[in-house]
């Protein structure tokens, strides 16, 4: 069986790759058990010790300051689950639920968290047998954790809530059953050790990085195709200029459409028909640049957030304190999860005015529409509108959420992120875009069959095959809504290929 180790402190992207879309299953290495031991054993001790300890034997938020007696700190955590579990409508998707599994339980394997062991392999368990927890995607403010969704999560450990199991929605005390599970009794601490944490901003992130990064690398080989159906000026892509002004990103871009247009017969040289292009092609190198740019931020954002410990208390076995603090405050996250939205938003943007290009006759000295009989059929009109439209959404939804606060618990909580909003709008953006550069595609497909197949550069040419085995070559009106989201759903599976490149 293929598997993966977390610790807390060095899961990767690759990691959470194989988890995932690669079937492989997690164990808690040795070292990590070590640490939870530790981390338990003093929380245990401290409550033999009478201590007081935030959310161990006191109340929550607002109720911080009353005790709780020993008898009641066991229905102290189940009364937090259920109460906490307000989340609200659609679910998120599988696969961003069950990358929430995974980085609760990397961010518990750190050690920190004073769960016990036997809780911790439950939630693994859950997740290697794909018992898969129904969580609402609304309802957190994206600090004191992830409350609302993450306890979603939790009531599947005490068989609670519901879950899918072998594609089937059923309560959660059943689906455990058929995977040979048994719900757990929460003892102290555990109900907030695993609701306290970034976990549903930070899984929607990491979902919607790895489908953008993808998203990027489309846009570059599409827009290639677009130059051609346009004879692109190649000028403005020569190294030359780009070294004077050397952001990488942008070198990268530049070189790259470069290398998928070497020897195209399509593209063109300054002055040759015009002497230069609009700023949607001739920008391609500074605009994708600087979305590859924002992407390496978000990379580097969450790469951090993945192995932290982000609940609240955080207990250190080794030097015996327990400190409350703030590490669940998602404000690194939302800020990401902003910018990563306001890049992709301006993906699309590009990428819609490329298809304007390509279907306005005065723009672009191809058939109206790219119609085969202007007039009497429409050809590629309202593709523009669609995308159009998608992009004025984009940009409603890149209105960052980071700046909001409301204040909560009676003001005790009065300064919050709306982390897990930026997310889930960052991620819409990304659906939204992607429908804009399947528009893109089949735009730019058109003008190739109008310009000619053959004068295509070898790598656009493969392209152009990958784009023709979802979408036939147009010969007449028809319904395009079907192609457009027939080829979204075709790109959306490239980021689920290990081995996928643009070229194939």
């Amino acid at each position: 069986m293929m598997f993966i180790q977390i610790d807390g402190n060095s899961l990767t992207f690759d990691q959470i790759y194989k988890v995932i879309y690669q079937g492989y299953s997690v164990k808690i290495s040795d070292h990590a058990v070590e640490h939870i031991q530790k981390s338990r054993t003093l929380v245990e001790e401290s409550i033999t010790n009478n201590n007081v300890i935030y959310g161990v034997n006191t109340g929550f938020g607002k109720f911080s300051d009353t005790v709780i007696s020993k008898t009641d700190l066991a229905d102290l955590q189940i009364n937090l689950i259920r109460s906490h579990a307000c989340g609200l409508g659609e679910p998120f998707s599988l696969e961003i639920s069950r990358v929430m599994l995974l980085l609760r339980a990397n961010a518990l394997a750190k050690g920190y968290s004073g769960i016990r062991l036997e809780t911790l392999q439950l939630l693994i368990d859950c997740l290697n047998q794909n018992v898969v927890p129904v969580i609402p995607s609304q309802g957190s403010l994206g600090a004191s954790g992830d409350l609302a969704p993450l306890s979603h999560l939790a009531l599947l450990l005490v068989g609670e809530g519901e879950a899918v199991y072998n594609g089937q929605r059923m309560q959660g005390e059943e689906a455990l059953k058929l995977a040979g599970l048994e719900p757990i009794q929460l003892q102290a601490k555990e109900g907030l050790a695993l609701i306290n944490g970034t976990q549903a901003m930070t899984a929607v992130g990491v979902v919607s990085y790895l489908e953008a990064q993808k998203l990027a690398d489309l846009a570059d080989g599409i827009a290639a195709l677009t130059l051609e159906g346009l004879q692109g000026i190649l000028d403005a892509f020569m190294p030359e200029s780009h070294a004077v002004r050397p952001y990488p990103e942008q070198q990268q871009v530049a070189a790259r459409i470069l290398s998928y247009l070497e020897g195209s017969q399509l593209t063109t040289s300054q002055g040759q028909i015009r002497v230069q292009d609009a700023y949607s092609l001739r920008c391609i190198p500074q605009v994708h640049g600087a979305i590859y740019q924002v992407l390496n931020y978000v990379k580097e954002k969450l790469l951090i957030e993945i192995n932290s410990a982000t609940d609240n208390p955080l207990i250190f076995a080794d030097s015996g304190k327990v400190i409350s603090g703030g590490n669940f405050h998602g404000q690194p996250i939302a800020f990401a999860m902003d910018f990563l939205g306001i890049a992709m938003a301006e993906l699309g943007n590009i990428s819609e005015r490329r298809i304007e290009r390509i279907v306005n006759p005065q723009l672009s000295g191809l058939p109206a529409f790219l119609s085969a009989d202007p007039g009497l059929e429409s050809g590629l009109m309202i593709t523009q509108y669609a995308a159009a439209s998608l992009v004025s959404e984009n940009k409603v939804l890149a209105h960052p959420s980071s700046v909001d606060s409301i204040p909560s618990s009676a003001n005790q909580e009065d300064h919050v992120s709306m982390g897990t909003t930026a997310a889930r709008h960052a991620y819409q953006i990304i659906q939204n875009t992607r429908r804009v550069l399947s528009i893109e595609a089949i735009c730019a497909a058109q003008a190739a069959d109008i310009q000619g197949v053959d004068k295509l550069a070898s790598e656009t040419r493969k392209i152009y095959s990958r784009i023709r085995k979802t979408v036939p070559t147009i010969t007449k009106d028809r319904i395009f809504s079907r192609d457009i989201e027939a080829l979204a759903a075709d790109f959306k599976t490239f980021v689920q290929d290990t081995n996928y490149e643009l070229a194939l």
